[in-house]
């Protein structure tokens, strides 16, 4: 016990222990190509001011709001380079040079760039949220646009979800075994091809032939065993990546074992690494006892994962990769922040000049309303006429009252506090009550308080509220095609998809100003220069403000012209992965 207290004394010291009073925001150090990120002696916590406090009668803003200012550095895509002016030099008076040459010299071709890209799940092998949909957009949209000068690959567990006749498909790459500290444990990899990207499943039934993906005993055991097996793939299957990109607690020990160990070991040095926080709030805590038992970390190592008295892989990957990327720009700012950061702040901003955010997209080509074959009409921002059709059959089939011009309300979402659920609850009886016509429809599981008050919602106002306690993708996007406005008053937000979803089909979100919602819905003003906006925004987490967005929202759906225009402008918001593809190969070529 006195041993296991001298190990991490000094390493597990809580923010309020050891954080220096806040000082000047470091100039950015220029890195490297090769160097490894050092976790130690770090540079002093940038100032940055927590949120103000916001209250019930405080009122938000009408006018448009104000730029932020950004505090991670954003990532640009690399300018071209030309053969006159070497990268990083002036440009030097014009001299005169003999003609070029008939047929222009022969180009060394230029490798392309490698990525691994390592997740507990990937959409549509096994997904559970917002992780899995951006594990399998992300890798796609990035080969779509970079073609033969990208090699993109994905891995993830083979979980007992998986269809069999995708397991079918499959390709044995390598069968191994994994020492994870006194363990001998076997590894297949299996794999195949998808759009260009190679899909990568590590096989072992002990593991990951369970019913759920996450929620067990021995999660900290199964995903340090998963971060253990991408980095023994390697020399089996001959692939050694560029850049190892990380996602979530999950495979935060990847990015760990890399920078800890196996870059000593030949194939290794050059790789570089990537972590991206999807959501702050899960961090992979655990007790001190099995640092070594199970996670196979030498007591050296120790410091490393230390933080407020536990294991912390999320604090641990934030310091060992080489770049930290979130999910917005607005979030990277939010979590520097006490009231976003899980107590992360004071190790962020240790960090911070490798700190950046960029914005997730969905998939423009599974969420398409002119394609989709899960909603009953299709239709287009130019011709809505198979909006309206959908939401009459959505009446029709789920036994609302029948009228295409009564405004219909969604809301998506999982049912717990950090939603923004509490406040939909306060204000919706007296918004139906306001307005008469309006019908309401809500889709999610939760918190047993919310499941219970949407049921007793729809049992009091059976002609006008629908509620479905279940998650299920294909209703989903018959509610989005059917609705008129969608809520989305979050509290905190990383990035959040389901507004853009609900663009994409011509539903306008009413959302709070937070995370990815700040950077992806605009709120709807007009001028002499016309319509701004994509949507209905509120700054303050209060229910007042939000129900007078709704009201707001409900009196511009009353001018049917006008809400049709906002309709449009929505539908055209580009929410693809395309530029954020670019901004993550301009960050790999960086590095």
């Amino acid at each position: 016990m006195e041993d296991e207290k001298k190990l991490v004394t000094e390493a597990e010291k809580s923010p309020a222990q050891t954080e220096k009073k806040p000082g000047r925001k470091p100039a950015a150090k220029k890195t490297a190509k090769n160097a490894k990120p050092t976790p130690t002696a770090p540079a002093e916590p940038a100032e940055i001011a927590a949120p103000a406090a916001q209250t019930e009668g405080t009122p938000a803003p009408k006018k448009p709001r104000a730029p932020r200012k950004k505090k991670p550095v954003p990532v640009q895509e690399e300018p071209a380079r030309t053969e006159e002016t070497a990268p990083g030099t002036a440009a030097a008076e014009p001299t005169p040079v003999e003609p070029a040459p008939a047929e222009p010299a022969p180009q060394e071709p230029v490798a392309p760039k490698k990525v691994l890209f390592v997740g507990a799940e990937v959409m549509p092998f096994a997904a559970t949220g917002g992780l899995g949909d951006v594990m399998g957009s992300l890798p796609r949209a990035l080969k779509k646009k970079y073609g033969d000068a990208a090699d993109i690959r994905v891995i993830t567990p083979l979980y007992e979800s998986v269809p069999p006749e995708v397991h079918a498909s499959m390709t044995t790459e390598a069968v191994f075994t994994v020492r994870l500290a006194w363990r001998q444990q076997y590894c297949g990899i299996l794999s195949l091809v998808r759009d260009g990207v190679t899909f990568y499943f590590v096989d072992n039934e002990y593991y990951f032939k369970r019913g759920e993906l996450y929620g067990h005993f021995d999660d900290g055991e199964r995903f340090a065993y998963f971060c253990k097996s991408v980095l023994e793939m390697m020399p089996h299957i001959g692939f050694f990546p560029d850049v190892l990109h990380a996602n979530d607690w999950q495979s935060a020990l990847s990015v760990v074992y890399l920078s800890t160990d196996y870059c000593h070991r030949m194939g290794y040095e050059n790789i570089r690494s990537v972590f991206t926080i999807h959501n702050i709030e899960y961090q992979g805590q655990y007790s001190f006892d099995i640092l070594q038992d199970v996670f196979d970390i030498a007591p050296e190592h120790a410091p490393l994962l230390a933080y407020d008295g536990c294991i912390n892989l999320v604090k641990a990957a934030i310091q060992c990769a080489n770049r930290v990327t979130t999910v917005s720009p607005t979030y990277a700012q939010e979590i520097m922040t006490p009231a976003y950061s899980h107590r992360l702040h004071f190790i962020l901003n240790r960090c911070v000049e490798k700190v950046s955010g960029i914005l997730n997209g969905i998939d423009t080509d599974y969420y398409n309303p002119a394609s989709d074959k899960d909603i009953p009409y299709r239709y287009t921002a130019d011709d809505m006429a198979g909006k309206t059709a959908c939401k009459l059959a959505f009446q029709r089939d789920y036994a609302l009252p029948e009228d295409g011009d009564a405004p219909l309300i969604a809301v998506i979402s999982r049912l717990v506090a950090h939603k923004g659920i509490d406040l939909i609850t306060g204000v919706i009886r007296h918004i139906l009550d306001t307005h008469p016509r309006a019908q309401f429809v809500v889709l999610g599981t939760g918190d047993g308080e919310y499941e219970a008050f949407f049921r007793q919602l729809e049992n009091e106002r059976h002609d006008r509220v629908r509620s479905f306690i279940q998650y299920d993708r294909a209703l989903s996007k018959k509610i989005y095609a059917a609705a008129d406005l969608f809520l989305m008053p979050s509290r905190s937000e990383p990035c959040g998809l389901s507004q853009m979803i609900a663009c994409r089909y011509g539903t306008v979100p009413v959302v709070r100003e937070t995370g990815g919602l700040y950077d992806s819905i605009h709120p709807y003003y007009e001028d002499d220069r016309g319509m701004h906006g994509n949507g209905f925004t509120f700054a303050n987490y209060a229910a007042s403000e939000l129900e007078e967005r709704v009201n707001a929202a409900l009196s511009l759906y009353e001018r049917r012209d006008s809400f049709a225009a906002l309709r449009r402008r929505s539908m055209q918001s580009d929410f693809s992965w395309d530029a954020s593809a670019g901004k993550y190969m301009a960050l790999y070529r960086q590095m």
